[in-house]
């Protein structure tokens, strides 16, 4: 009886680990990858992707990643332009970069990706996204989706946000000293808070919130600075922008100047001036500004 039952158990133990890979395009991906062999069955060696570091599999019209939590090993993973509605990489721990741009995606989970340093989701309909895991992240791209809140107060490394083309009504990068370029317009923004400590580290070329209607003042690190160095006239802020360290104690009246000093004058665009009958912004030595106008 016991040769009976081990002769039964060894075409099983022969056939090996599978994957259930239930997207025929996704199969027909991994075969033409040379991952598996013949043709879609729903099913793929374990053992022939659980080493795999990197795979594209951009533009097949795949529309389900079931099994890539198998891909145990994967570093990169490239699915952009593709079909997926939801994407859950979370149990591919080891994965580092994610392009999944240009699909229709409501939901992305990567939840135990604690090591992606970048992720391109544009393109997509995500209306909420989670990276509070993700805290080696350097670079997001997450522009024209459907968020209507952001929260990057846990990627202290991030250096790169594209954010641009999406819902937003606040965005707060103060715990952000790594951040060198910032593009989140056509948002709906009201308070934008860069006061990250590292201001200096970008100027007008890598600075962009223009098209926030509902947006006045932007807290910066220094507003004499910010005002030099960001506004110039290429679009990359709106005409009602400007600049404070402390827009909730800005207002648009004279305040007392007793222990400050003037340090200029400029228009919207940045240029001193001394013209009246047109937005002002005082900027003062100690950072605050006020917005006037003078009407003679």
């Amino acid at each position: 009886m016991k040769r009976i039952l081990i002769l039964l158990c060894l075409p099983l133990i022969g056939f090996g680990q599978l994957t259930m890979i239930p997207d025929t395009n996704f199969e027909q991906a991994l075969i033409n990858l040379g991952y598996d062999t013949g043709t879609p069955n729903g099913s793929v060696p374990t053992a022939s992707i659980d080493t795999v570091t990197f795979l594209n599999i951009d533009n097949q019209s795949i529309s389900d990643l079931t099994g890539i939590e198998d891909f145990t090993a994967l570093t990169d993973l490239e699915c952009q332009y593709n079909n997926l509605t939801s994407l859950d990489v979370s149990g591919a721990t080891a994965l580092s970069w994610l392009n999944c741009r240009d699909n229709q995606l409501t939901t992305l989970d990567v939840s135990n990706n604690t090591a992606l340093t970048v992720l391109n989701c544009m393109e997509t309909q995500l209306t909420t996204l989670d990276v509070s895991n993700n805290t080696a992240l350097t670079h997001l791209y997450c522009s024209s989706n459907q968020l209507t809140a952001l929260n990057v107060s846990q990627n202290t490394a991030l250096r790169r946000l594209r954010c641009d083309y999406n819902q937003l009504t606040s965005l707060d990068l103060s715990a952000n000293p790594a951040l060198t370029w910032l593009v989140c317009q056509y948002n709906n923004l009201t308070t934008l808070d860069i006061r990250n400590g590292n201001n200096i580290s970008m100027d007008y070329t890598s600075f962009f919130c223009a098209q926030n209607p509902n947006l006045t003042c932007i807290d910066i690190d220094n507003a004499a600075w910010s005002t030099t160095n960001w506004t110039v006239a290429n679009g990359n802020i709106d005409p009602q922008h400007y600049f404070s360290n402390n827009c909730s104690g800005t207002t648009s009246i004279e305040e007392n100047t007793k222990n400050k000093e003037l340090f200029k004058v400029t228009d919207i665009l940045g240029r001193e001036t001394k013209q009246t009958n047109q937005p002002l912004f005082y900027i003062y030595d100690d950072g605050t500004v006020e917005k006037r106008i003078v009407i003679e």
